[in-house]
This record gives C-alpha cells, sequence and structure tokens, in this order.
C-alpha cells in the first residue's frame, strides 16, 4: 500500500498480527511512518519503481527510521544506472536520473510516440537494450543502496498519483478571464491537496 493508506491504518487503530510483511511504495516513505509500522511490530519493506517498469524495481527492508530511506537495491532481472544528462555513468555518490532497464521495462506509451522516444532510450552500454528513464533524481550510497531524492521536473505525486502540474496549469490559463495560473502541492500525506492561484 502507499504510504497515506498505512497512515489512515494505524490512524484508524489497525493492529497487526504477529509476523506481518508490509510493503510500501507509491510515493516516498515518510521515516516517522516507518518508524511507527516498525514499532506495530511490522517487517517492513520499502519499494520503488514507476509503472513504466511493471511497478516495482527495486525494494529495501527498512530496519530503522532514519532521515533518509534508501530504496534499496534492483529486483531480479532488473538494472538500475544514475545518468547525467548525456545517458553516462555518473560517480557513486554523485546525484543523476534514476534509469531501468531488464525484462519489467515497458514498450512504450500508447499511441504517444514522442514521449516513448524521449523516455524509453537505447541503453548506452551498447547491449541492445532500453533504458527508461524515470525523471527521478537518485544517487547510489557508498553502501551500495539506492537512494530517490525527488523529481527533475514539475511532476508531483499526491496519494500515489502522478499529477503534472503544468498541465492543469494550462487548462486554468485557458479559461475565460484568467491571465496566468500556478498550482501548488500544500501539505503532504494523507492532508495533501491542490492549490491553484489565478
Amino acid at each position: 500500500a502507499t504510504p497515506v493508506t498505512w497512515r489512515m491504518l494505524l490512524d484508524a487503530g489497525w493492529a497487526p498480527l504477529p509476523g506481518f510483511r508490509a510493503f510500501c511504495g507509491g510515493e516516498a516513505l515518510p521515516p516517522e511512518l516507518a518508524r511507527e509500522l516498525l514499532a506495530a511490530g511490522v517487517e517492513l519493506w520499502n519499494l520503488y519503481g514507476p509503472t513504466e517498469t511493471t511497478i516495482w524495481s527495486s525494494l529495501e527492508q527498512v530496519k530503522g527510521g532514519g532521515t533518509a530511506i534508501a530504496i534499496g537495491r534492483p529486483i531480479d532481472n532488473t538494472q538500475i544506472r544514475i545518468l547525467d544528462a548525456g545517458l553516462r555513468d555518473v560517480a557513486p555518490g554523485a546525484v543523476g536520473e534514476i534509469c531501468i532497464s531488464g525484462a519489467g521495462v515497458a514498450r512504450g506509451y500508447h499511441r504517444r510516440p514522442e514521449l516513448t522516444a524521449e523516455r524509453f532510450v537505447p541503453d548506452t552500454t551498447g547491449d541492445g537494450t532500453r533504458l527508461y528513464r524515470t525523471g527521478d533524481r537518485g544517487r547510489w550510497r557508498a553502501d551500495g543502496r539506492l537512494e530517490c531524492l525527488g523529481r527533475l521536473d514539475h511532476q508531483v505525486k499526491v496519494r500515489g498519483f502522478r499529477i503534472e502540474l503544468g498541465e492543469i496549469e494550462s487548462v486554468l490559463a485557458a479559461q475565460p478571464g484568467v491571465a496566468q495560473a500556478i498550482v501548488h502541492v500544500l501539505g503532504d500525506g494523507a492532508a495533501a491537496r491542490l492549490a491553484a492561484y489565478v
């Protein structure tokens, strides 16, 4: 479930049975939520991966709720690279775009060839595979675990849903009497909501 769903369960008084395993994904796992789930006795796993890579691409068992929760290591049949704007590997610890290849990568977007060409690119290793450019910023930690550091663009996630703020702004700006519009996310977790200023 998403972090928002786990938060709602805890707030409703849910108590897991002994040995319960919780998988959390869809958006960043807040450290305080991780601490609460661990205190409730669950075996907690943080999962990462966009829909375009058949949902999960990496995982990490969470042992504590530190300040930054890693998204772990790639699952079987998946490769993750951190690349610069020229699609070259960056040094360990350096920040770049998270790019994924492997068996789970989709063919592209239905009837969207221009977007497919932008996001699904040939792997620079020359082995004939394709990379999916996630648009997420990330880095490899010194311990070999992956950390997601947010987006490279203006896309946001609210309760697990991807939202392109620019698309909403364009529709608002096209309305009679609206000269400019900007959309912003207020709050976080279950309280997150979109606010439009016109």
